[in-house]
C-alpha cells in the first residue's frame, strides 16, 4: 500500500494579484471611455434643452404682451445691469362712432367737448357686459409724442379714476360707453379705434441678479421705471419669468402708423457651464 501525501491548495501569489488588479483597472478605464462620455453628453444636452425651453417661454410671454400693448406705448431703457421694457397693456379694443343721428347725439363721440357717452360700431369682444371699472383707461390716437402721449395721462387717454361703463347697445355690434366724469379726447383716430387699457406692464432683465421679472399692477408714470425698487415702491406685483440670465438685449424700432414696428428680443441663459442664446423678432401694428 502506497503512502499518499495530502495535497495542499495553492493560493494566488502576490504577482498574480497585482496582474489582476492592473488588468481590472485597464478594463474599467476602457469602460469609462464608452459610458461616462455619452452620459455626460446626455446630461449636457438635457441642460441645454431645459435652458432653451425656459428662454423660449420667457420670450413668448414678452412677445404676447408686446403684441397686445397700446400702439406706440412701448419704451425701452437701460440702467446699469438692468434692461427695462415697458408698455401699456390693453384689455380690448373697438371702433367708435364719430357721427350719428342728430336726434341722439350721445351715439357719436364729439371731440369738440368733454364726452360723457358714445356708441361703438364694432364691439369690445373680450369683455363680459355690463362692464364697469375705475382702474382702467380709454385711449384714442396715442402716437407717443408730446401732446399725444398716453404716459402723460392727458389728451389721448382718460385720467386715473375715471369710471368707464360699457353696456350692450340697441343695434347689432353696437355698445354704449359712458365716462364719469366726461373727458375730451384731443384727436380722432383715422381708423376710429378706441382701446381699453388696463395699465402698465414692465419687464426687467437684471444680469447681476440673473433674472427676468415681469411687473404689473402699478400706476402709469411719466418717467419709465427702470429698477425693481422703483416698481415695488409704486405697488407693482412681481413675477419671475426666467432665471440663470447671463445677458439680454431688447430693442424697439417704432416704424410709422403705415409700417409695423419691430421689437428684437435677445436672451442668454447660462447654467453649469451650459449656455443658450435665443432671438425673437416681433412685428407690431402701430396704427393708433
Amino acid at each position: 500500500m502506497k503512502n499518499s501525501r495530502p495535497t495542499r491548495a495553492r493560493g494566488m501569489t502576490l504577482i498574480e494579484l497585482v496582474v489582476v488588479i492592473v488588468v481590472s483597472a485597464v478594463v474599467v478605464a476602457f469602460m469609462s471611455m464608452f459610458i461616462v462620455t455619452p452620459v455626460d453628453a446626455f446630461t449636457q444636452q438635457k441642460q441645454r434643452a431645459q435652458l432653451a425651453d425656459a428662454a423660449d417661454g420667457a420670450l413668448r410671454l414678452l412677445s404676447r404682451d408686446l403684441r397686445s400693448a397700446l400702439p406706440n406705448s412701448i419704451r425701452v431703457t437701460s440702467n446699469g445691469t438692468v434692461v427695462a421694457v415697458e408698455m401699456l397693456a390693453t384689455l380690448d379694443g373697438a371702433r367708435y362712432r364719430d357721427n350719428g343721428p342728430l336726434t341722439d347725439p350721445t351715439q357719436w363721440l364729439n371731440f369738440a367737448t368733454a364726452a360723457t357717452a358714445f356708441a361703438t360700431t364694432t364691439p369690445f369682444s373680450n369683455l363680459t357686459l355690463p362692464f364697469s371699472s375705475t382702474t382702467s383707461y380709454l385711449s384714442i390716437y396715442n402716437v407717443g409724442v408730446p401732446g399725444a402721449n398716453a404716459y402723460a395721462l392727458a389728451n389721448v387717454i382718460t385720467p386715473a379714476g375715471t369710471t368707464i361703463t360699457i353696456r350692450a347697445g340697441s343695434a347689432a355690434n353696437s355698445q354704449n360707453v359712458t365716462l364719469s366724469p366726461g373727458f375730451q379726447f384731443s384727436y380722432g383716430s383715422p381708423g376710429k379705434r378706441v382701446y381699453l387699457v388696463s395699465g402698465p406692464v414692465s419687464y426687467l432683465c437684471d444680469t447681476s441678479a440673473a433674472t427676468l421679472t415681469r411687473y404689473s399692477g402699478y400706476a402709469i408714470q411719466t418717467t419709465q421705471p427702470s429698477s425693481a425698487a422703483t416698481l415695488t415702491g409704486a405697488g407693482a406685483s412681481a413675477g419671475l419669468v426666467a432665471s440663470h440670465v447671463a445677458g439680454c438685449q431688447f430693442t424697439y424700432t417704432a416704424g410709422t402708423p403705415d409700417r409695423s414696428g419691430m421689437a428684437t428680443l435677445e436672451l442668454n441663459l447660462t447654467q453649469n457651464s451650459q449656455s443658450i442664446q435665443l432671438l425673437h423678432q416681433v412685428h407690431l401694428v402701430n396704427a393708433p
